[in-house]
């Protein structure tokens, strides 16, 4: 999950009430469907810094919530905020994010460099999610490559 630490970041979500954070402004169709359909509480989650100087993974968290209407497409001051999004049918989502720890910064360029993330989602050419998904053998070794 992508978050720019201006907005959000692993020290900020760390600092929360229970570590927790509503995940919210997710305003792409894929990356709400990845949320929503394929996420549960308690799968873990990369906490990955984009749009900044030094964008790559920089922490660990969980799923900590079911899913459940993203208030922020209803409030009209929002940079979120979405007038054709029906209170009765809204469209935009959200889950609760636990942080567990902060980790070294593992850089986008270390992640590209290596051969074994190759077939990552989040690393496909014109990916631009800030929700993908990870397989099991990414996470195992991503895991490792953040202890090392």
């Amino acid at each position: 999950m992508k978050s720019e630490p201006d907005e959000c970041s692993i020290d900020d979500a760390l600092a929360a009430p229970d570590a927790t954070v509503a995940w919210t402004g997710v305003r792409n169709y894929q990356a709400r469907n990845f949320m929503r359909d394929d996420m549960q509480p308690g799968d873990g989650v990369l906490f990955y810094h984009s749009s900044c100087p030094q964008p790559g993974i920089a922490g660990i968290a969980k799923v900590a919530s079911d899913i459940r209407p993203d208030p922020t497409q209803f409030d009209a001051q929002s940079p979120y905020f979405d007038a054709r999004s029906p209170r009765e049918a809204p469209r935009w989502l959200l889950r609760d994010v636990q942080a567990l720890r902060k980790t070294r910064l593992l850089p986008l360029s270390e992640l590209r460099a290596d051969p074994a993330l190759a077939d990552l989602v989040m690393l496909q050419r014109g990916s631009r999610l800030s929700i993908t998904p990870v397989t099991e053998a990414h996470w195992q070794h991503i895991v490792t490559l953040l202890q090392a």
